[in-house]
């Protein structure tokens, strides 16, 4: 990649571009795959700016919630990606994505780095996440990165029809 990527942790006035870059990448990878009205009411769950901003103000509150990093590119953002401690000795990715105009950049691998070392820095040797099964848009990139499944793909929890979620795990 040519340009100057910054990596940093979020502040409270790029909510709305979180938010915004967040709902944006649920519909263009998600929305054929858990279907449209799946996909708009996670989008209304987790990328409200109510809650990104929320979400950015809780940084440092504990463990379980290690804050945003997003991801530069010349100034535009590019990626962003968050999570957390979740038991001791292991961490978990609640997100990542990177916009559509930066992907195979190797954005997505140095926020997963990031966010990876945030969780190290507090005792993770373990780390997991979350995928809507083999056929989920980002098995190919966690796989890639050393995720391997440990789970079968449990229900959807949220009454619709569609995939449930299938655990991925490696070692850090």
């Amino acid at each position: 990649m040519d340009d100057v990527l910054v990596l940093r942790p979020a502040v409270a006035a790029e909510a709305a571009e979180i938010s915004s870059l967040l709902a944006r990448s649920w519909r263009e990878n998600y929305a054929e795959f858990l279907g449209g009205y799946r996909t708009e009411r996670l989008i209304a769950r987790y990328c409200t700016v109510d809650r990104i901003s929320a979400e950015i103000g809780a940084t440092g509150a504990g463990d379980g919630w290690l804050g945003w990093v997003i991801a530069r590119a010349e100034g535009e953002l590019a990626g962003a990606g968050a999570g957390g401690i979740t038991t001791v000795g292991s961490g978990e990715v609640y997100t990542l994505c990177t916009s559509p105009a930066h992907q195979h950049l190797g954005i997505g691998p140095a926020l997963m780095a990031a966010v990876t070392q945030q969780q190290r820095e507090r005792g993770a040797e373990r780390q997991w996440v979350a995928v809507y099964g083999p056929e989920d848009p980002m098995y190919p990139f966690y796989t890639s990165q050393g995720f391997t499944p440990e789970e079968e793909a449990a229900p959807a929890e949220d009454g619709t029809e569609g995939p449930g979620l299938l655990r991925m795990h490696r070692a850090v």
